[in-house]
């Protein structure tokens, strides 16, 4: 089915409000064709961008890409300083589009791994784009659900310990204030590519209800057809929450 009509037959009314993508597989990618790992990641950004200005068009209100999770610290050191170099040249490269099509930058993760200079650039973009209404484009980096876990569990047992909260306040949505994020909404559909059936330590509490859609795809042939495609199969789905619908 052309891309132009698989964007037809999508229900406006029934896109996700928050998408979730694990994009992955570009060093896989870069290897069967016979190239360093750097062009595979340098092509995934390039998949990213198309992926964030489609969802843009699509009214899609939130998108969140992991990009750099926790564990990636552990790859060899040239990889990893690769990937931050083109986290900083996307950041400077792209911040005047991201003002003209309204799309504000937060990041969630633990952003105090980062250099000093990659830090402060993280903040200007964040800053600089604070008041569009657009999209909201969250970026997992050096992320950890997990961690996020425990950092909000620490942050809320110390206003308790404080005297400032008391154990008998703490809910779900108490809780959730202690988030990187905590505006952000849970996510509707998670996508994952390269054929892996995991969600590797992402957004572990936010995912709950979440639906899922794997590909084999590999990230860097993410197409924009493909994820119109997951887009579509994510609106033949009932979402229930619990619930039983009676007919």
């Amino acid at each position: 089915m052309p891309v132009s009509q698989i964007e037809d037959n999508l229900d406006p009314e029934k896109l996700p409000r928050h998408v979730a993508i694990i994009m992955d597989g570009n060093g896989r990618w870069a290897k069967r064709k016979g190239l360093p790992r750097i062009y595979g990641h340098k092509k995934g950004v390039e998949v990213a961008k198309s992926i964030i200005i489609k969802s843009r068009e699509l009214n899609i209100p939130y998108l969140t890409l992991f990009a750099f999770s926790k564990e990636n610290w552990q790859r060899p050191k040239t990889e990893v300083d690769t990937l931050l170099l083109l986290l900083k040249e996307y950041l400077q490269k792209e911040l005047p589009l991201m003002i003209e099509k309204e799309i504000r930058l937060k990041i969630i993760g633990d952003t105090e791994d980062f250099p000093e200079e990659l830090k402060k650039l993280i903040e200007q973009v964040e800053k600089k784009t604070e008041n569009l209404k657009g999209m909201t484009l969250v970026l997992a980096l050096s992320y950890s659900g997990r961690a996020e876990i425990l950092r909000a569990t620490k942050l809320l047992a110390e206003e308790v310990e404080k005297g400032k909260l008391s154990v008998k306040d703490i809910n779900e949505e108490l809780f959730r204030r202690f988030f990187y994020f905590p505006e952000l909404p849970d996510p509707d559909l998670l996508i994952r590519t390269s054929g892996e059936l995991r969600i590797s330590n992402f957004l572990l509490y936010q995912l709950a209800y979440t639906e899922f859609y794997f590909t084999e795809t590999l990230w860097p042939d993410f197409t924009e057809e493909e994820y119109l495609k997951a887009l579509f199969s994510y609106q033949k789905r009932e979402r229930r929450f619990g619930r039983i619908y009676e007919f």
